[in-house]
């Protein structure tokens, strides 16, 4: 099942996407209630296609927090070793956290605002995990049923920054860095899922990957996240991206594609 937010006539809610073979689009069902709440949400009756006159998709979740995976993967802890931005080439057993605002968060289509402060914007490709349930201490082995969904998300880093910001808070928590979306898909072969991303048109290989190379799995980064920080309904968990990433430039046009939930575009530009 796949959950959107979307608005129409400037008005936000929420929608079940349902796909019409007859004319092969995509339709959002409105809902009636907030679908992260305990209430049962129900159709309105309303239902609109998707790239139709005044629909805009939004960010699926307006969490409280995002949290994000570093060196999650092994190529990309050997490329942020050869960036200069550290000193272990291997991925370390430990996981490493940051966080980023909700402030940072924007939803597909929106525009990602280069900083004028910054000489150097990257993307960074990744699974996101949207938390449905509160989430406290939870164990490895249930961290699964906290979890309502997944989504695309683009860590879009200013790797300049980032350099020399030992905390990352600028480079990572910058308005617009947060790109999510389309839409929230519940259910997903998490543990075996291809990543890739597109720039202008052209796949980029070296961003492609797969959560089967994951160094610490999805259930265990809940339950580790858990065990410091009360996870609510809507936060959200960057799972690490696969691989080295490139640069972002005015006018470039990003597109963030995970398998089994489908495109997140979004394009850069000046502040």
């Amino acid at each position: 099942m796949r959950i959107a937010r979307f608005s129409y006539n400037d008005r936000p809610q929420y929608a079940f996407v349902q796909h019409d073979d007859s004319d092969n689009r995509d339709y959002l069902i409105a809902l009636d209630g907030y679908p992260l709440s305990a209430q049962a949400v129900k159709p309105t009756g309303e239902r609109y296609a998707v790239d139709g006159e005044g629909i805009r998709l939004l960010a699926p979740v307006i969490p409280s927090k995002v949290y994000g995976l570093a060196k999650n993967y092994q190529a990309h802890a050997r490329f942020m070793a050869e960036a200069g931005m550290s000193d272990i080439t291997e991925a370390p057993e430990r996981m490493m956290i940051f966080a980023k605002p909700s402030t940072a968060v924007i939803g597909p289509d929106d525009p990602i605002v280069y900083p004028a402060y910054s000489h150097q914007m990257c993307y960074e490709p990744e699974v996101a995990v949207v938390i449905g349930r509160i989430a406290k201490n939870v164990p490895v082995e249930h961290a699964m049923d906290y979890v309502l969904g997944f989504t695309c998300v683009n860590d879009v880093t200013l790797r300049d920054l980032q350099q020399n910001d030992p905390m990352w808070t600028r480079s990572k928590g910058f308005d617009t860095s947060c790109p999510l979306g389309p839409w929230i898909e519940t259910e997903l072969d998490f543990a075996n899922t291809g990543i890739s991303f597109s720039l202008n048109g052209e796949t980029v290989p070296e961003a492609s990957g797969n959560t089967s190379k994951l160094i610490h799995s999805i259930p265990e980064q809940i339950a580790f996240i858990s065990s410091f920080s009360t996870l609510l309904p809507g936060d959200v968990i960057m799972t690490g991206t696969p691989h080295a990433s490139g640069s972002l430039r005015p006018r470039d046009e990003a597109v963030v594609h995970i398998d089994g939930i489908g495109d997140l575009r979004n394009v850069v530009v000046s502040a």
